[in-house]
This record gives structure tokens, sequence and C-alpha cells, in this order.
């Protein structure tokens, strides 16, 4: 397993690259950074080339500033390197790294021709539906994260986003050390939420341009923001693929991935059946 570090844009991107073969690029969820895929790339390395960049401030790739607001569009430019003359790559993404997912494949839709997305989180897709339950869940959280982060209250931002994704009472069940290294992991999300709460692509456009081989990953017990995005995506999408898997919730890809890398290694073979639900 390689770990570099190279000059994009300007700005330094910290990934690991592994294996030779076609591109499978892995996009980390937030306060995870790309060692959430260590598993996964040993999984894969023997038969791809796969890269598993760190988005913005995470491990050694530049800090977001904040003179700017932050976009898809700003993360998904962190992957340009990586996909020069290359063809038929494939991109997944967990959490807010499926959300960029699915713009560095809209950015690069004549190289990408696989998108596999383990529960997504453009909510800004649920604005229409602003009395909706999942909506007002991810405006909640937000707002927790942005008050909070803001005048340096990251403990309380911390023990809010924990007991949201991995459920009430995961912040108390974690030792002081690990509550430090989270909070301090947790940072990049003041920024991230204004990629996923102000970004303006419709849903036809992500119809319409992004691959038709995309798969969607879901957990039948996670939180009700997530459920609300995926059946969206399923009623206007319906000729993506969709795959339920039972255990594990929001965070699967990290705390079983024993289930999730499986099912990817299976998408990656397999040949894709139209408006399949499993």
């Amino acid at each position: 397993m390689l770990n570099r570090l190279s000059l994009s844009l300007m700005h330094n991107v910290d990934f690991i690259e592994q294996g030779e073969g076609k591109t499978v690029i892995l996009l980390h969820s937030t306060a995870a950074g790309n060692k959430q895929w260590r598993k996964l790339i040993d999984t894969l390395s023997p038969k791809f080339r796969v890269v598993a960049p760190n988005l913005y401030g995470y491990g050694n790739t530049t800090a977001w500033s904040d003179t700017k607001t932050q976009t898809l569009a700003d993360q998904a430019a962190l992957i340009d390197q990586f996909v020069h003359n290359q063809n038929d790559i494939t991109i997944i993404g967990h959490s807010f790294g499926g959300s960029v997912a699915m713009m560095a494949a809209l950015r690069h839709r004549d190289r990408v021709k696989r998108l596999i997305l383990i529960e997504p989180n453009p909510f800004y897709l649920l604005a229409e539906y602003s009395q909706s339950a999942g909506y007002k869940e991810a405006t909640n959280l937000r707002n927790v994260i942005k008050q909070n982060g803001k005048i340096g209250s990251w403990e309380i931002a911390a023990e809010y986003f924990a007991d949201y994704w991995n459920g009430e009472g995961s912040w108390h069940a974690m030792d002081e050390l690990r509550q430090t290294k989270f909070v301090a992991a947790l940072k990049p999300n003041y920024h991230e939420w204004d990629c996923v709460m102000n970004e303006n692509t419709s849903i036809n456009t992500w119809e319409a341009k992004l691959p038709k081989n995309t798969s969607l990953l879901f957990s039948e017990n996670t939180v009700t923001s997530i459920l609300e995005l995926q059946a969206l995506f399923q009623s206007n999408i319906p000729q993506w693929q969709y795959h339920k898997y039972v255990e594990g919730g929001h965070m699967a890809p990290l705390t079983h991935p024993h289930i999730i890398n499986p099912l990817i290694e299976e998408i990656l073979t397999s040949v894709p059946e139209k408006g399949n639900t499993r």
C-alpha cells in the first residue's frame, strides 16, 4: 500500500494507491478519512488499481479555507489527477463521499462508467419536502455543527453527530482518547454542510448524466434522512440498481466491512439487472 502526497490545483492531496488494472476510486465519509477503506483496498487491489484520496482537511490533504464556501465541485476536483488517461473508471463513495462521487462522475462522465454509492447524503434534494422528518433531521444536524463549530464547542457538535449516525449513547460509549480523536476528525464537516445543503444540481440532471451502471447501497435500519433520499432516488431513477443490507446502519462500511465489502466486490464483477432491488 502506497501513501502519497501530490499537488492538484495548488492543493496538497494525500492519497493511497495500490494495485494495477482498471481504476477504482474510493471516497470516504465524514470524520473517517481514506483509512476507512483499508480492508476494501486489500480486497480489490489484486484486480484493480485502487486510489483512495483524502478529501479536504483529512490526513495531509490541505484544509479548506474559510474565505470561500465549499461546493461538491471543489471536492470532486481533487480526483482530477487520478482520471487522466484512464477509461472505464469506477467511483465508490460513502455518505459525504457518495455525494462527492456523484459530482466527480458528472465531472468526468466520459470516463466514469460505474458508480457505487453507499448511503450518499445530498440533503438539498429533500429541500422541496422541507416539512419531512428527514429534511428536518438533516437541517438540525447542520445547525448543531455550524453553530457549535463556529464558537469552538466541538464536543457538543461531536456528541450530536455521533449519536445521530451511530445511535443514542454512542458518544458516551467512547473513551476520552477516542472522543478527542473524533472531535479533531469532525472539524472538516463544518464546510461539508455547505456542499450537501447548497448544491443545485437537479435530480433530473443526475438521472440523465450519471452512469446508467449506478448502484445505491442502503441499510434497512438507517436514519430517516437517508431513507428519504433512497426513496427519492428509487422513485426518480428506477434504472439504478438498489441493494439493501440488514446490519450496520449508516456506518456499515466502517463497522461491518464483512457485509459491505463482499457486496461491493460482487457488484464490480456482475452484470447489472435493470431496476434491481434486493
